[in-house]
C-alpha cells in the first residue's frame, strides 16, 4: 500500500508542471504585441497565428493583436521587456530584434538576452524593383543597367536597410537611398508612387501585394531574395517555393560570373545568418512564468500540425510557417546575438556613411 501511495505521489509530481502548463490560460486573455505597424507582413503572419492559436490554449477567453511599432521595431521590444506585464498573458511577435541587439547590446534598460525565447521561425526578403527605372527594366539581371535607383527603408541601422544597401554596393550599383518610413506599408506606398524604386519585402507582403498587384502588372520585377544561410552552406525554405527569383548569390554568379567575394560578402552572410534564422521571434517579457512559456511552446508545436492553420496561412501570405519551439530555442538565439567585434565596428561605419548620390 505505501509503495502504491509512493508511486501515485510520484506521478502527480511529474505531471504536474504539464497539467499547470495545459491549465495557465484558463479564462485569461491573451495580448500578441507586434513591434511593427498594422499591415505589414509581421502583422498580417501574427494575425493569422492569432486566429488559430485559441483552438491550442485550453481555455483561453481570448487572443488579440496589439501593434506597437516605431525606431525600427525597437518601442515594441522594449516596451515588453521594460512595461508589459510578466505574467504571461503578454508575448512579442518580432521582428528584427535579434540584429538590434546584436549591433547595441548595452542600449536597452532590460538585457534583451534575458527575455524569454519561446519559437523562431526562419524567415528571408525578396528584393524588387520598378520596371520603370531607366533605360526600361524586364529581368532581375537589369538590375546592374538601371539608373537613378534610389533604395528605401526603415532606418539607417535596421537590418533591411543595411541589406538592401550591401547587395547594391556588391552588384556594382550606384543608388541613392531614403529611409525611415513608417514600416513596410509606408515603404511601400512609397514605392508605388516612385519616391523610391528599389526595395525589399518579406514573403507575406510580396506574395499577397507586390507580386500579385505590381509584378503581374508589369509595374515591378522581383530581383533575389536572401538564401538562409547557417554559417557552412546556404538552403532555401517553402516561403520562395513557386516564385520565379534566384536567391542573391545566385544571381550575382549569373551576372558576373563567380560567386561573391571579400568584405562586403562576410558582412551579408554574418547578417543572413543572425536576422534570417530567426526573423520571426516569440518572446515573452524575462521572468514570465515558466507555466506560460510551456503553454505557449506546446501551443505553437500544435499549430505545426494543425491543417486549418496551414491553409489559412497559405491562403493569406504563400506559405507555411515553419516554426521550432524546444529546449534547444532559448540557448540558440542568446548564441547568436553575439555580433563579432570587428562585424559590428565595420556597420558602424557603414551606417554612419550612406550614400549621398541621388
Amino acid at each position: 500500500m505505501l509503495k502504491m501511495f509512493l508511486r501515485t505521489a510520484v506521478l502527480l509530481l511529474l505531471a504536474s508542471p504539464v497539467l499547470a502548463a495545459d491549465d495557465f490560460y484558463k479564462d485569461k486573455r491573451v495580448i500578441i504585441l507586434v513591434n511593427y505597424a498594422a499591415g505589414g507582413p509581421t502583422d498580417i503572419e501574427a494575425r493569422v497565428l492569432m486566429r488559430h492559436l485559441p483552438n491550442h490554449l485550453p481555455g483561453v477567453r481570448s487572443v488579440i493583436v496589439q501593434n506597437m511599432d516605431g525606431a525600427g521595431g525597437i518601442t515594441g521590444t522594449n516596451y515588453l521587456g521594460e512595461v508589459a506585464p510578466k505574467d504571461g498573458t503578454v508575448f512579442g511577435y518580432l521582428t528584427g530584434t535579434a540584429f538590434q541587439y546584436a549591433m547595441k547590446p548595452q542600449s536597452r534598460r532590460v538585457d534583451y538576452i534575458d527575455y524569454t525565447f519561446i519559437a523562431y521561425q526562419p524567415g528571408t526578403s525578396i528584393y524588387f524593383m520598378r520596371s520603370d527605372i531607366k533605360p526600361g527594366l524586364k529581368s532581375a539581371m537589369d538590375v546592374v543597367k538601371g539608373q537613378n535607383i534610389i533604395s528605401g527603408g526603415l532606418g539607417a541601422d535596421n537590418a533591411k536597410d543595411i541589406l538592401l544597401r550591401l547587395t547594391l554596393d556588391m552588384l556594382g550599383v550606384k543608388f541613392g537611398y531614403v529611409t525611415a518610413y513608417k514600416g513596410s506599408a509606408g515603404a511601400r506606398i512609397a514605392f508605388q508612387n516612385g519616391e523610391v524604386n528599389f526595395y525589399s519585402e518579406s514573403p507575406p507582403s510580396y506574395r499577397s501585394v507586390i507580386e500579385p498587384q505590381l509584378v503581374k502588372k508589369g509595374e515591378a520585377v522581383g530581383v533575389f531574395f536572401d538564401p538562409n544561410y547557417d554559417g557552412e552552406k546556404f538552403s532555401t525554405t517553402s516561403q520562395t517555393a513557386g516564385l520565379d527569383i534566384l536567391p542573391f548569390h545566385e544571381l550575382y554568379q549569373k551576372i558576373n560570373g563567380k560567386l561573391p567575394e571579400g568584405e562586403l560578402w562576410e558582412v551579408y552572410k554574418t547578417i543572413i545568418a543572425l536576422n534570417g534564422a530567426m526573423q520571426r521571434l516569440i518572446v515573452m517579457p524575462p521572468g514570465a512564468p515558466k507555466e506560460a512559456a510551456a503553454a505557449v511552446e506546446a501551443a505553437i508545436n500544435r499549430l505545426n500540425n494543425d491543417k486549418a492553420y496551414g491553409e489559412d496561412a497559405l491562403k493569406t501570405f504563400g506559405f507555411i510557417p515553419e516554426w521550432t519551439a524546444d529546449a534547444s530555442v532559448a540557448p540558440k538565439v542568446r548564441k547568436t546575438l553575439v555580433l563579432p567585434t570587428k562585424t559590428r565596428d565595420f556597420l558602424e561605419q557603414y551606417i554612419a556613411n550612406p550614400p549621398k548620390n541621388r
